[in-house]
């Protein structure tokens, strides 16, 4: 029984790692062809994978054995059984995580069990494998003149570049203007290129690193593709910048990995500032990334003595939030009732935050991660919040003496409510605070997004200063809403009504109205309006909703426009 259990779950994995890879390698041909549809088929596509294969799995292993579903002392076997199966692959640790799904899936409301599942990781650690043959290497003796060409040479794409040598020009001043200006080369100077190609939306991500002056310079090189042929759209250096490209509010890249932990490795040599459970979302594995968050996170506990508390910022109506401020992540539980006039019901929230986890985030939605039965420590509860979960989530929460359990919960990044940012800080910052909020409010828009409430709570401030929208449970398609100018009153009895006197459907969206409470601060209003007063023109909108049905997808540049080597390129 034992061994059938664990071939059932092997055969599983084996199941989802092939159709992972191949939607993964349908990403360069649909880059070449200019499929912007097809590539963001393939990404959801990937991304539904583990979730049905996991439920399939374990409907086969329930299939064999119904008394499966409740007998916890064969499964503490059967890890101990899968251990020895896995011991000589190259992936177990994604292995790992895929059993933990599949126990889980078996066994009902069932909370983290280390006895039965693998809390920690399974082996010591991932054996160090050589990855020198995962990058290209330039060494000192090639002139950066060399360099350049010869990258350009060994990532030709099959693809036509528009003009190869404006772009090898750019790259080469670009060099002696952030790192030459500063550093010169010697004998030790070397140049790491990333052989798998990072896709994502319209762009091919090109990452690697220059060893000069004693230390690594990572850089990323985004090359773009339009009707006229390839052009590399910029070269970056500046670490923020490669943070944003790997923002938790960006979809997953399509990049080909043979192993991932060895591949993680390197990125990590790469990105040192970003964490572990980050970069293996980043590739696509956001299922062993939540593992790692949740490993990462029990550490931390265990080092840690300050309690959970109820989140700053204004309550929601729908969500109870809150945090441990020593940890960088916000816990958020649907209430057992909604406050007025929220009119929307748990499942509709479960399915605005799923599709939010399919959709293509622009850099201006936080991705989450979705716990079920997840177990904290009574004593490190403040007693406000006890009595807030007592209050507003009595349904699916259970507090002992001993442990606080709940039923269903989303993990997010945290981050500074808009409305708080606004009122601390001084003008400048606020000023460009709300042109950020504008510009996520359009961003999502063009991702046929539409946020329902856009009011600034609801939406956070990141340690890069970008605005971010988080509150999810009124999201919709932008192409859903009927975006209308407001009848204009021409009776005594329309002017006074004390209600519309028009009629309204539930999907009808007035933007004229947004200008009464998008922006608190009287000394902010007019330069929101300057900025984006065209968001409360139905106009506007509608104009976004006729190119998103004629089928163009407008890509969302994960920089400044401003470093841009052609700013009026388009794709």
């Amino acid at each position: 029984m034992h061994h059938q259990i664990c071939q059932d779950i092997l055969g599983g994995f084996e199941s989802y790692i092939e159709q992972f890879q191949m939607y993964t390698r349908l990403a360069p041909i649909h880059f070449k062809n200019r499929d912007w549809n097809g590539m963001q088929y393939i990404a959801r596509s990937r991304m539904r994978l583990y979730k049905d294969i996991v439920k399939k799995t374990a409907e086969i292993i329930i299939s064999e054995s119904e008394s499966l579903r409740h007998d916890h002392g064969t499964w503490i076997s059967v890890k101990e059984a899968f251990r020895h199966c896995i011991s000589d692959r190259k992936d177990k640790e994604i292995v790992e995580t895929f059993y933990n799904s599949v126990c889980r899936k078996v066994l009902p409301n069932i909370a983290v069990s280390e006895s039965i599942m693998f809390v920690q990781e399974g082996f010591d650690s991932c054996p160090i494998y050589d990855a020198s043959h995962l990058f290209h290497h330039y060494p000192a003796s090639m002139s950066l003149e060399q360099i350049i060409r010869q990258m350009m040479d060994d990532f030709a794409f099959d693809i036509p570049f528009i003009d190869k040598e404006a772009d090898i020009q750019h790259l080469i001043e670009t060099v002696k203007k952030v790192i030459l200006s500063r550093y010169l080369p010697n004998e030790a100077t070397q140049t790491q290129l990333f052989k798998s190609v990072f896709y994502r939306n319209k762009a091919a991500y090109l990452i690697g690193r220059t060893f000069l002056g004693g230390k690594w310079f990572p850089f990323i090189i985004p090359i773009l593709h339009n009707e006229k042929g390839l052009f590399v759209d910029t070269l970056i250096f500046d670490p923020k910048i490669m943070g944003t490209i790997f923002s938790y509010t960006r979809s997953y890249f399509l990049v080909e990995v043979e192993i991932p932990s060895q591949f993680i490795a390197f990125l990590k040599a790469v990105l040192p500032y970003k964490d572990i459970h980050e970069l293996y979302n980043a590739i696509g594995y956001n299922k062993h990334g939540k593992t790692e968050l949740y490993r990462d996170f029990l550490n931390h506990l265990r080092q840690s003595t300050d309690q959970f508390e109820v989140a700053a910022g204004i309550k929601g109506m729908v969500m109870t939030v809150f945090t441990l401020p020593s940890y960088n992540m916000v816990f958020k539980l649907i209430k057992d009732n909604f406050d007025p006039p929220k009119t929307v019901t748990r499942a509709e929230v479960k399915k605005s935050y799923k599709l939010v986890s399919l959709h293509d985030r622009v850099g201006r939605m936080a991705d989450t991660h979705e716990f079920e039965y997840f177990k904290l420590p009574r004593e490190r509860f403040t007693d406000e919040l006890i009595a807030e979960l007592r209050t507003t989530t009595p349904s699916t929460v259970e507090i002992t003496d001993r442990e606080v359990i709940f039923q269903h919960l989303y993990t997010e990044r945290r981050m500074i409510p808009l409305n708080i940012f606004l009122e601390e800080a001084d003008t400048e910052e606020a000023l460009a605070a709300v042109e950020e909020y504008g510009l996520s409010i359009k961003q999502l828009a063009a991702a046929n997004i539409f946020p329902g409430d856009m009011l600034t709570k609801n939406f956070g401030v990141t340690r890069q200063r970008r605005v971010v929208f988080y509150d999810y449970d009124e999201i919709v398609f932008l192409t859903d809403c009927n975006f209308r100018f407001k009848p204009k009153a021409e009776t005594f009895e329309q002017i006074y009504a004390p209600s519309p006197w028009y009629e309204i459907a539930p999907n009808d969206v007035f933007p004229e109205d947004f200008e009464r409470f998008m922006i608190g601060r009287e000394d902010l209003k007019s330069h929101f309006k300057q900025a984006h007063g065209d968001l409360f023109d139905p106009a506007y909108w509608q104009g976004i909703q006729k190119r998103i049905l004629e089928g163009e997808l407008v890509h969302a540049y994960p920089y400044p426009e401003s470093i841009r080597f052609y700013p009026d390129r388009k794709v």
